[in-house]
């Protein structure tokens, strides 16, 4: 995989889009992505399932400028899911010991895998029922509440057309210079006024480098911002922290943030396979794009155009049209969950 520190690149004439493909040959492959979506073309795929988001509030770090978009960064270095199966475990081993007394004892449950890597535990409970005990329940007696509600942490998304459980890294927006453009998919020959990206990774692979090479490796939660009149009072959170970031490098704090709020009501969707829509433009994308846009005010949007691509020291250059523009389908099959 080609580094894209490696090759500057950009959104300007020289060195944007049009000029990718030279330093990354990937960027004209056969899965590019963004593409547009035809209802003509759409497949409803009655299989697919309902995606689920699980997000730990506490895994958020930081909001930064890196010259290029507005990025959230996440707490992705232990694996959160695992733990996923733990939060749902240890409902039921609550509700077999209902009525038993361990004192200051928290029932902790996780599959044999995890017990192996466990620190701190007692003694495996022989008194659970065969399905419980394959699942291997560990009572554990000596987590305190805060590292154990860390334990049980989650921030993974799973459902949809996705193959297992992928963790949440990071999140970034697209837009453009006016209110009438900004999005990188098109829906029936509509341009968003945004788009906001949720990068999630599969853990099945070794870190998020690993899976960046993998067709499977990557998915993408995405969905459109419209300009209404009605926006969405929980984009305040982002955009108060735009004059923290006014310049590329520039990066702060923000902690406890759930990206899930940010989510539209209708959970339909559209998929198919893709690309990253920047440098290296990898083909490791699972895309899964919303129905539903949610709204904004055209104040927040000039708010996000407020960035500067350039840094502190620099003239300032307004940080806009950071977009793709479609690519070829080509044979690709785009699925809908809905009708």
């Amino acid at each position: 995989m080609i580094n894209p520190n490696s090759y500057p690149w950009g959104y300007d004439s020289d060195n944007g889009p049009d000029q990718w493909h030279k330093n990354y040959p990937t960027a004209k492959g056969r899965h590019q992505s963004p593409i547009e979506i035809n209802n003509k073309e759409v497949h409803y795929d009655s299989s697919l399932l309902p995606w689920f988001a699980s997000y730990d509030p506490g895994a958020a770090k930081t909001i930064l400028n890196n010259g290029k978009t507005c990025r959230i960064v996440f707490d992705d270095s232990f694996d959160r899911s695992e733990q996923h199966q733990i939060y749902h475990l240890l409902h039921k081993c609550q509700r077999i010991l209902k009525g038993r007394e361990y004192p200051g004892a928290t029932i902790y449950s996780m599959d044999a895998t995890l017990t192996r890597k466990s620190r701190k535990f007692c003694h495996v409970l022989n008194i659970f029922s065969d399905e419980l005990l394959s699942s291997c329940c560990v009572l554990i007696s000596e987590v305190k509440s805060d590292s154990l509600q860390k334990k049980l942490s989650i921030a993974v998304l799973r459902g949809g057309p996705l193959p297992g459980v992928f963790r949440l890294r990071q999140l970034h927006f697209h837009w453009g210079s006016s209110d009438d453009h900004g999005s990188e998919h098109v829906v029936n020959g509509v341009r968003y006024a945004g788009e906001l990206h949720v990068l999630h990774w599969n853990p099945k692979y070794s870190n998020y480098l690993d899976a960046r090479r993998r067709t499977d490796g990557v998915a993408v939660l995405a969905i459109f911002l419209q300009v209404g009149e009605t926006p969405k009072p929980e984009m305040k959170r982002i955009l108060e922290e735009i004059n923290a970031i006014k310049t590329k490098g520039k990066e702060a704090p923000f902690p406890n943030f759930d990206p899930s709020i940010l989510f539209p009501k209708s959970h339909d969707y559209w998929t198919y396979h893709g690309s990253f829509t920047t440098p290296p433009c990898e083909e490791c994308v699972t895309w899964i794009i919303l129905r539903e846009p949610i709204i904004v005010s055209s104040d927040q949007m000039a708010k996000l155009r407020s960035l500067s691509k350039n840094a502190e020291n620099e003239p300032d250059h307004p940080l806009v049209d950071n977009w793709r523009p479609t690519q070829p389908r080509y044979f690709r099959m785009v699925s809908a969950s809905f009708l």
